[in-house]
């Protein structure tokens, strides 16, 4: 229980959540110093069919989306996780995190 408490404090302390949900979306994309990198990437995966790193990347792209919505910011209130909200995101997280083992490990191309 120390170890989630140092964590959780840690996690306050760098302000991540405010950082995730302060992003611009429309300026990264805007941004050619990310999107040229990025859409070359994808490109690149689409040339050589490289779907599972496509996959990966949405997969990877859909939760940092969903970490900066007003639910993830719901779940510390007053310095306390809420179980019955936090229990949701454990098992999605247990399965995205299952789903891209699979991906990695689980089958070959």
């Amino acid at each position: 229980m120390e170890f989630i408490d140092t964590f959780v404090k840690w996690l306050e302390s760098t302000h991540l959540q405010e950082q995730i949900k302060n992003v611009d979306i429309v300026a990264l994309f805007t941004n050619p110093w990310f999107i040229v990198p990025f859409g070359s990437f994808i490109l690149y995966n689409l040339y050589k069919q490289k779907w599972k790193d496509i996959i990966i990347l949405s997969v990877l792209t859909a939760v940092w989306w969903f970490s900066g919505t007003p639910y993830m910011n719901s779940l510390l209130v007053n310095g306390v996780i809420q179980i019955d909200k936090i229990l949701p995101v454990i098992f999605g997280g247990a399965v995205v995190l299952g789903f891209i083992i699979y991906l990695l490990f689980g089958r070959s191309d």
